[in-house]
C-alpha cells in the first residue's frame, strides 16, 4: 500500500494547524464578547438608575416648589395695576347681570384701573365682588384694582344719588335755574357764580371763556356731594365728547368755518326747528344768506335778548331792538351761541345739506313742518300756508 508524499504531508499538516488556530481564536473572541456584554448590561443598569434618580428629583422638585413656581408664573404674567386711591371723578355705569369680566373691561376703558386682569384677580380673591350692584358709580381715575373694588362695594360713597335732566335749547341762565331748583340743594346763586368762573368748567379753547353753547343738554347722574361746578363740568365734558366724535374742529376748518361759529349756527338750528330732518337744510339757508350778504332775520336770535313769551314769532317793536343779537338789523352771525345745541344740531352745522334755499318758514306748528324756498316768491307762498294754518288755529300763532 502506498503512503502520502512529502508535499501532501506538509499540506495536510498545514491544514490541520490552520484548523486548530481558528478554533483557538473563536474561544478568545467569545470570552471578549461576554466581557463586553456584561459591561453593556452594567452600564444600562447604571444609566437607568441615573434616569430614575433624575426623574425622581424633578418630580420631587415640582411637588415641593409648586407654590413658588406658581408665584413665579404669576409674576411673569402679572396684570398691570395702579397704586393708590386715584384722582378726579369718573362716571361708570354697571348694568344688571353684567359679569365680573365685563365690569373689569368697563373699568379699564374708563381708565379707572390700569388693566381688566388686575381687577379680575382682585375680584376673584374677594367673594364680596359678587355683591357689586347694577348702578351708576362715581369712581376715580388711576385707582388700584383693590381700591376700585372697595369703593364700588361702599355704595354709600360711590353710587349716584339723583338725576337731573337739562332739556335741549336752554340758555346758560336757564341751566343755572334748573340746577338751583334741583335736588342738589345748592346755596343761593351757586350755579350763576360757577358760570362766572368759566376757566374752571373745562371749556374748549375756542369757547372764548363763555359757557353759552357748551352745556350739552341731556340727563345727568348726580355724583355724591356734587356742587354746581361738578354738574357744569359734566355738561361741558359731554360737549367735548360730542365735538370729538364729530371731529368738529377739523371738519369745520375744512369748510372754512371757525368752530365757534359752527356752534353758533348749531344753536340757531335748534331754536328754529324741532325736526331733525330739517337741521341740515336750516344750516344751508344760514350759510347761503351769509354768503349772499343777506341779514339772517332769525326770530330766535331776538328771543335770546328779549325773552320768549310762548310765541314763535317776534313783534315789530322787538325787531327794532339795537342788540347785536338782532339779526333783522345786523348782518352776520350773533356774537355768541343762543343756547347749547345737541350733537345732531352740531353735526348739521358742519355738514349742511346741498341746496339753493334762502328762506324757510313753519307751515304747521303742531308737527313742526317747515317749508324751504329759493326765491322770495316761493317764500311768500309758504308764508301764506302758515297764515292759513294760524287762521284755522286761533290763538296758536
Amino acid at each position: 500500500m502506498n503512503g502520502p508524499s512529502v508535499d501532501e504531508q506538509t499540506s495536510e499538516g498545514e491544514d490541520l494547524g490552520s484548523g486548530l488556530g481558528l478554533r483557538a481564536e473563536s474561544r478568545v473572541e467569545r470570552r471578549a464578547n461576554r466581557r463586553r456584554a456584561r459591561g453593556r448590561r452594567a452600564f444600562g443598569c447604571f444609566a437607568g438608575l441615573v434616569s430614575l434618580l433624575v426623574v425622581g428629583a424633578l418630580v420631587a422638585g415640582a411637588v415641593v416648589g409648586f407654590g413658588k413656581g406658581k408665584d413665579a408664573l404669576e409674576g411673569l404674567f402679572s396684570a398691570p395695576d395702579y397704586e393708590g386711591a386715584g384722582t378726579g371723578t369718573v362716571v361708570v355705569e354697571i348694568t344688571k347681570g353684567q359679569a365680573t369680566a365685563s365690569i373689569a373691561d368697563t373699568l379699564e376703558k374708563k381708565e379707572v384701573v390700569k388693566s381688566a386682569r388686575a381687577f379680575e384677580r382682585v375680584a376673584r380673591d374677594d367673594p364680596r365682588s359678587l355683591q357689586i350692584q347694577a348702578a351708576t358709580y362715581t369712581l376715580r381715575k388711576h385707582m388700584s384694582a383693590k381700591a376700585a373694588l372697595a369703593l364700588m362695594l361702599n355704595t354709600a360713597e360711590s353710587v349716584r344719588v339723583a338725576r337731573i335732566s337739562v332739556p335741549a335749547g336752554k340758555t346758560k341762565a336757564e341751566v343755572a335755574l334748573i340746577l338751583q331748583g334741583s335736588k342738589l340743594k345748592l346755596p343761593a346763586g351757586a350755579a350763576a357764580t360757577a358760570l362766572g368762573k368759566p376757566a374752571l368748567l373745562g371749556l374748549p379753547p375756542y369757547a372764548h371763556n363763555n359757557a353759552e353753547g357748551f352745556l350739552s343738554p341731556g340727563t345727568y347722574d348726580v355724583p355724591k356731594n356734587a356742587n354746581a361746578y361738578t354738574m357744569l363740568k359734566l355738561m361741558t365734558a359731554e360737549y367735548n365728547k360730542n365735538a370729538a366724535s364729530l371731529n368738529l374742529v377739523n371738519t369745520a376748518g375744512r369748510k372754512k368755518l371757525d368752530p365757534y361759529q359752527a356752534v353758533i349756527v348749531a344753536s340757531i338750528i335748534g331754536a328754529e326747528t324741532n325736526r331733525s330732518q330739517d337741521y341740515a337744510k336750516v344750516a344751508r339757508v344760514i350759510y347761503n344768506r351769509l354768503a349772499a350778504g343777506m341779514r339772517l332775520q332769525m326770530d330766535s336770535t331776538i328771543h335770546y335778548v328779549v325773552g320768549r313769551d310762548g310765541g314763535v314769532f317776534t313783534t315789530p317793536e322787538q325787531r327794532k331792538d339795537p342788540s347785536p343779537y338782532n339779526t333783522y338789523l345786523h348782518k352776520g352771525l350773533p356774537p355768541t351761541p343762543i343756547n347749547s345745541p345737541t350733537r345732531d344740531e352740531l353735526r348739521a352745522a358742519i355738514n349742511p345739506a346741498q341746496g339753493s334755499w334762502l328762506y324757510f318758514t313753519l307751515v304747521n306748528l303742531d308737527t313742526g313742518e317747515t317749508a324751504f324756498a329759493s326765491t322770495n316768491q316761493e317764500h311768500e307762498a309758504n308764508v301764506a300756508k302758515l297764515q292759513a294754518w294760524c287762521q284755522a288755529h286761533k290763538g296758536r300763532c
